[in-house]
């Protein structure tokens, strides 16, 4: 079979904001940013393959060259998938890992505020790939006392670590005002650091909320939009408008605002629209929420 050449491997978001990330078996991986206001336009292959497995910075393809669902929300295939489980601090098979972690409560919605836990060093960008409205720190420390606070906080307050994803696209329309966000943030901080429970390890922070409103510009973004579903051979063609996690929301070339789910463009190699081409990607209703294939994140 022969190797698929430049794959995308979906989105990655970093301070400078949300980018596209590419990988290539021999020349390594490059990133495209993803701008409000950027034009893109791309045409999909013939199959969608497994992206392999990308661990400390290094990519491995999949010996397998196997094929994913088109519409699938993992690129990977299930041998791919359990490797890069086998050592992974989100599937807790990570226990030494060395570096400072930090907790924190993010809020998507009025009562959808969750509990996780991120490595310092990566300064708050676990929290733009969940699509966090608001977030605030709780504390920081060990990797294993991280992880005890954020079971003390499910146990404790009932503050789960994840949500059924439509439940967060559903919560951004009408965007709340960062006032509230703030508030409901800064009562549930001061219930959790009077919390008996919380590891001595952990150096318990102030309550400081970030807003990231003007990153992921959802204001432009109206209640009503379509998602796109990839199939072999389709294209999409618009202009970018706003990005929250793993969601780029467009308006294409004839004026309809759709939502791509940057994580169903892993795998895929993308070739460039040719000039005048139009989106002819199949365009639904979003699933209701807590339904659909997005399951928890």
């Amino acid at each position: 079979m022969t190797p698929p050449g430049w794959l995308c491997a979906g989105p990655r978001w970093s301070a400078d904001g949300p980018a596209l990330l590419w990988l290539h078996p021999e020349h390594g991986e490059r990133r495209s940013p993803l701008p409000a206001g950027r034009a893109l336009g791309f045409v999909t292959g013939g199959r969608r393959h497994c992206v392999g497995v990308r661990r400390a910075g290094r990519y491995t393809p999949c010996p397998a060259g196997a094929e994913v669902p088109a519409g699938a929300v993992s690129a990977q295939c299930p041998e791919c998938a359990r490797l890069d489980r086998s050592h992974s601090v989100a599937a807790d098979t990570i226990a030494d890992d060395p570096r400072p972690y930090d907790v924190y409560l993010a809020w998507f919605a009025p009562g959808l505020v969750k509990a996780g836990i991120t490595a310092t060093e990566r300064q708050g960008v676990r929290l733009l790939e969940q699509a966090a409205l608001s977030h605030t720190l709780l504390g920081r420390g060990p990797l294993m006392a991280a992880r005890r606070t954020e079971a003390v906080l499910g146990a404790a307050l009932g503050v789960p670590d994840r949500f059924p994803y439509a439940a967060k696209r559903a919560a951004r329309h009408p965007l709340p005002p960062a006032g509230e966000r703030a508030a409901e943030l800064a009562a549930l901080h001061e219930r959790a650091r009077a919390l008996p429970g919380l590891p001595e390890s952990l150096d318990v922070l102030p309550c400081a909320p970030v807003h990231h409103d003007e990153v992921f510009h959802l204001d432009r973004v109206g209640p009503r939009y379509g998602v796109v579903d990839l199939v072999p051979g389709c294209a999409v063609v618009g202009r970018v408008v706003a990005a929250a996690g793993p969601d780029v929301y467009l308006e294409t070339t004839d004026g309809r605002p759709v939502l791509v789910d940057a994580r169903r463009l892993a795998g895929w190699e993308l070739a460039a629209a040719p000039d005048g081409a139009r989106t002819t990607a199949a365009v639904r209703v979003p699933e209701p929420e807590g339904d659909g294939p997005e399951g928890l994140f």
